[in-house]
């Protein structure tokens, strides 16, 4: 499978994601938010939105091998940040950039949006990230 990312010109530029990802491929793998806990389920770096960015893309990692997939394969990222404001980019950013090369997500990363939510499904998960990938 092939997946080329790229921002046409006459888009915004630069931004830390490509805005178009095409694919070829038939299997496509779907990928739950994940979030910065464990595999236990337990609390990781609670009030750190770098450190939990960083977690929940590990576990979207782990989720995308289960599904035999990598970053690589994945044609769009969603991420729901809770209270978002702009001034937290540099925080969020951070935390993208300080597992990138650990997980081969590469920079800019796939076509991306990123939705600021009053709340997400516990008070102490500040991020949430869903991936869709697609293989040969």
């Amino acid at each position: 499978m092939t997946v080329t990312a790229f921002s046409p010109d006459g888009l915004i530029q630069p931004v830390p994601y490509h805005h178009v990802a095409i694919s070829s491929g038939a299997r496509q793998v779907h990928v739950a938010g994940q979030i910065g806990r464990d595999p236990s389920g337990g609390q990781l770096d609670p009030g750190d939105l770098t450190g939990q960015v960083e977690q929940a893309l590990r576990n979207t990692a782990r989720a995308l091998a289960g599904g035999g997939a990598s970053f690589t394969d994945v044609v769009r990222l969603r991420f729901f940040v809770t209270q978002w404001h702009p001034d937290r980019m540099g925080a969020f950013m951070a935390g993208v950039e300080n597992v990138a090369d650990e997980l081969g997500l590469t920079l800019p990363v796939p076509p991306t949006s990123l939705i600021g939510v009053e709340m997400l499904f516990e008070p102490d998960v500040l991020v949430e990230v869903e991936a869709y990938a697609v293989l040969d």
